[in-house]
């Protein structure tokens, strides 16, 4: 609900200051406070406003007034106008400054906040104050979504209830439209949805006073010229090339046109405010007039602008502050395009909704029309519903196949990171396969000769790497001297071997019977259900039939190796997770993030991938061994050897960078993205992948569904539903992206899908109810 303000000016004038009485409340509902105060005599204001009158209308720019006074666009005078308005907008806003009413301006910036809706109402009966710029007020700029109206001090309320119409019943009078073009009106009126529009063309007096006695009019329009007389106390509008009216010479007419429900007179012609004092004296509701003189191109642009807006759900004072300010963009051949529209009110009634027009008040369809606190209820019971129901979705591991396809989206879609400096990985593919059989070379069991593999092993060891990792499979015993030595004698070398798992029928797969039993890790990977690795096994208890005595990962024993001599250790903590310095690894729980119900034997997280088309920096086997080294590409390092090759043996896995064997990811290369995660998180503070408690992401989930019932209750057509159902799917997108670079995996889907169902069911529910009011009546 927004607020109403009331700017009451006692009797008073320039030369000698004005009492001013402000009050603030809630819409509906009486003041909840009043302060006074006083602005001072600034006798010199009213010059102020008449040079830029002057200047403004000696532009000409087609205005709408009678054809007999138009003038010819004079653009030289422009930048004159636009001096005496800058001129005309700083004494005026030095004028409302005076310490006099600094009280009141004080008391509105403590009771108002800028996020609110506020209707504001200048109550005077002084025409020079009426003339001048309020909505050019700094204070009142502050506050986005308020509007100033015009008000008489004197009003009463029109208690004869309005007969309801199923469409907005729209009266619209095109009257002499001499030299401009009021036919853009006209369709502009054609196009609002759920309106019916009846047209006078030039008519004559009996012929436009009996459409006002013969309808239930809900809008009164006219397009075409009017004028005021000087002191702004009345005004004529030009009905054809022969005759014209006074508001008084139409005034049985129009009093019994407001009597039947008559809401609102659009006068989209110049210089109406003598036009609105005559109507304000018949307690009409509304008015839309032009402050000063209108060009053509001005009227037909805000006209668009304002039905925009409130046909489209808009408040009455939102779109018309919609409708002026996007006249900025004409400023610069119409300057002071927005200053011109002016709504007038009779404080004692409330600006009705475009929908609100075609309904009865409340009381009258009790069972059918629902308060802003009932529809927040609906909307808030339709969200927890479809928010349990998805949950319940998910619980049953109903979402997890596209949760996982969005997360490795989102993966894939991360910005590059760079290669990890501390690693380097020495690749066998399928050339130094075809290269080591050429040179007669004996591969049997092994992607890798004895020959050439104690040849890698002299070479690295002469430049001093801080470990060195073999991925590679030896489930034999070597035959070469020279290679047993080196298996068995470098401390810093770490072999793999494969766990068994009974309940598989895995069997595992022996360590190379050289490497000492501490030196060890276990290649074990974990992949889902779409085989697809998105987990990281740390550590496991071995079966105790396991060919693998091997407890932890082998990319941990490595990073291990590396972590030592920086004096970091590692331990367990009392939950059991383990921990490397000040870095813990929490386990992953059976149901973690987008995960529901898996297996979680031994010490898994998620594998965080380093975003980087490659993970470090690699050389194949060949080259290596056949050009000399850079010390520094391999001292203080790790050095990864492992298959790359796609034709013997190949050892690639499923990753979330791709699927299809071709971009499958060798095992080397997964086991270099393990290190690098659990190096950088220690080291460089990399986070770690980590969800939200199960509590946490149904709260998140719930509000999604909520933003999704807002919009509904916003009763957009389906196109503006959505799109702003749409947009509200791509900003979730882009938050859950950006918190999983930042280490935090939100659920996507199930968000998404709260969104939309709940959008959509209350989408469905409010036409139901509309459908409804519509039949009843």
């Amino acid at each position: 609900m927004g607020k109403l303000v009331v700017l009451k000016f006692g009797e008073g004038s320039f030369e000698q200051g004005f009492a001013v009485t402000l009050q603030i409340g809630e819409e509906h509902e009486r003041a909840a406070t009043e302060i006074t105060g006083r602005l001072p005599s600034f006798p010199e204001m009213p010059l102020y406003y008449s040079h830029w009158q002057s200047s403004y209308r000696q532009i000409g720019n087609r205005y709408r007034l009678h054809a007999d006074q138009m003038q010819v666009t004079n653009v030289s005078m422009i930048q004159d106008c636009e001096n005496t308005s800058h001129i005309l907008r700083a004494r005026f806003n030095t004028w409302l400054r005076a310490e006099e009413f600094r009280p009141l301006r004080e008391k509105w910036l403590e009771r108002l906040s800028s996020t609110e809706e506020v209707r504001v109402i200048l109550q005077t009966e002084n025409s020079q104050l009426q003339l001048l710029p309020w909505h050019l007020w700094d204070l009142l700029e502050r506050y986005p979504k308020a509007e100033i109206a015009l008000s008489s001090p004197s009003y009463d309320r029109i208690h004869k209830p309005r007969t309801p119409n199923k469409l907005v019943n729209i009266l619209a009078i095109v009257g002499n439209s001499q030299g401009i073009d009021t036919q853009a009106d006209l369709a502009l009126l054609q196009q609002c949805a759920n309106a019916k529009v009846s047209f006078l063309v030039e008519p004559q007096r009996k012929e436009l006073t009996d459409h006002l006695w013969g309808k239930n009019w809900d809008i009164l329009f006219f397009a075409g010229h009017s004028s005021s007389n000087k002191n702004g106390e009345s005004g004529r509008i030009y009905l054809n090339k022969t005759d014209s009216l006074t508001i008084g010479e139409l005034k049985y007419a129009l009093r019994k046109a407001i009597e039947n429900g008559l809401q609102l007179a659009i006068f989209n012609s110049c210089d109406g405010l003598g036009l609105a004092r005559e109507l304000a004296d018949l307690q009409i509701p509304q008015m839309i007039v032009m402050r000063e003189p209108v060009p053509d191109q001005v009227a037909k642009e805000f006209l668009q602008y304002f039905l925009e807006g409130f046909a489209n759900g808009k408040s009455l004072y939102q779109a018309v502050r919609q409708g002026r300010e996007r006249l900025q963009g004409l400023e610069d051949r119409f300057p002071c395009a927005t200053w011109l529209p002016m709504i007038c009110q009779n404080p004692a009634q409330i600006p009705p909704t475009w929908d609100e027009l075609r309904y009865t008040k409340t009381e009258d369809i009790p069972n059918l029309a629902y308060s802003h606190k009932r529809r927040f209820t609906i909307t808030l019971l339709s969200s927890l519903a479809i928010t349990a129901l998805v949950c319940g979705v998910r619980w049953l591991g109903l979402v997890e196949s596209p949760e996982m396809q969005a997360f490795d989206q989102m993966m894939r879609s991360r910005p590059a990171e760079g290669l990890d400096s501390r690693l380097l990985i020495i690749t066998i593919d399928d050339q130094d396969i075809a290269t080591q059989r050429q040179n007669g070379e004996s591969l049997i069991g092994a992607s890798i000769s004895e020959k050439s593999l104690n040849k890698l092993l002299v070479k690295l060891n002469q430049y001093q790497p801080r470990a060195i990792g073999l991925d590679i499979i030896r489930d034999f015993k070597a035959k070469d001297k020279d290679l047993i030595n080196h298996l068995q004698k470098t401390q810093n070398l770490i072999g793999v071997c494969k766990g068994s798992d009974g309940t598989v029928n895995i069997a595992g797969t022996k360590p190379p019977p050289e490497i000492p039993k501490t030196n060890l890790g276990f290649s074990d990977f974990i992949h889902d259900h779409d085989g697809v690795m998105r987990r990281h096994l740390l550590f496991m208890n071995p079966e105790a039939t396991s060919l693998c005595p091997a407890r932890y990962a082998f990319s941990f024993k490595l990073a291990d190796l590396y972590l030592r001599p920086l004096g970091i250790q590692t331990k367990f903590t009392p939950e059991g997770n383990l921990q490397m310095g000040k870095t813990i690894f929490p386990n992953l729980k059976s149901r973690t993030g987008g995960y529901q119900n898996i297996d979680v034997n031994g010490g898994q997280i998620l594998l965080n991938y380093r975003s980087s088309k490659e993970i470090a920096q690699q050389v194949n086997l060949t080259k290596f061994l056949s050009s000399p080294v850079d010390p520094s590409a391999i001292k203080n390092r790790i050095i990864l050897i492992g298959v790359t090759a796609k034709g013997d043996s190949p050892d690639t896995w499923t990753t979330p960078y791709g699927a299809p064997f071709y971009d499958q990811m060798p095992g080397v290369l997964v086991q270099a993205h393990m290190i690098s995660q659990i190096l950088s998180a220690v080291l460089d503070g990399r986070p770690l992948l980590r969800v939200w408690s199960q509590w946490a992401e149904v709260g998140w989930i719930w509000g999604w569904s909520f933003l999704g019932g807002i919009l509904a209750c916003r009763k957009l057509s389906f196109f503006w539903l959505a799109l702003g159902g749409s947009i509200a799917s791509s900003v979730l997108y882009i938050v859950c992206f950006s918190l999983l670079i930042l280490g935090a995996w939100v659920p996507f889907v199930p968000s998404a899908l709260s969104l939309v169902a709940t959008l959509g069911l209350m989408s469905i529910y409010n036409a139901k109810i509309k459908h409804r009011a519509m039949s009843e009546k």
